[in-house]
């Protein structure tokens, strides 16, 4: 992990945790703007979660909003930010920018209805889940049936999230599949692509 990324802010308040802080980030927190910009692993989405859920004591009424330009990664780890997205009480706006991928791509598509928002040369990818797997023939086996119950879940929330039928999502994420902004708008990805300020909508 780099040194910017490693130095993330915890908190939004005046205090601030022990150890080196950046000061970008933590000024983005004062503002409710979330910043995800690496891949999703278990540290990344314990700051994240701690983040929303601070947020939301602060201003349970008042939007969070979570800027996104991941490459995707840990599919637990991604589902305890999309938890914590649905548990709290204010709405999650998303913004995609660079690259949402993989996890990526869901969490973007996880934001508020009409509050998920897309870069006009920000680029979406998605695919099924997959993972290395090894050991004994049932560690094998116990492997498998959990990637193809994360897949069903993930198939599920997806067509839930565009419109899409399950067997449309099954069929879409076989292999990787990319969507320029205006692809991934249309297929319901995101609400809106934005190029100004002024087209992005706060409450």
């Amino acid at each position: 992990m780099s040194n910017m990324l490693a130095t993330s802010p915890v908190m939004a308040g005046e205090d601030v945790p022990a150890g080196p802080v950046d000061p970008i980030f933590n000024r983005l927190l004062k503002d409710r703007i979330i910043w995800m910009g690496e891949e999703v692993k278990d540290d990344m989405a314990n700051r994240i979660c701690a983040q929303m859920l601070m947020l939301a004591a602060e201003d349970p009424k008042k939007d969070i909003w979570l800027y996104i330009n991941s490459p995707g990664g840990s599919i637990t780890a991604g589902m305890a930010i999309y938890d914590t997205m649905q548990l709290i009480e204010p709405d999650v706006a998303t913004v995609g920018l660079g690259m949402c991928a993989s996890m990526g791509q869901f969490l973007l598509s996880s934001g508020a209805k009409g509050k998920r928002y897309l870069t006009s040369h920000a680029r979406v990818l998605m695919h099924q889940p997959s993972g290395g797997i090894g050991g004994t023939t049932t560690d094998v086996r116990i492997n498998a049936e959990l990637i193809m119950d994360m897949k069903r879940t993930l198939a599920e929330l997806t067509a839930e999230q565009t419109g899409h039928t399950v067997e449309e999502i099954y069929r879409d994420n076989e292999y990787d599949h990319w969507f320029t902004a205006q692809q991934a708008l249309e297929y319901g990805f995101v609400d809106k692509i934005v190029t100004t300020p002024d087209t992005i909508s706060a409450d």
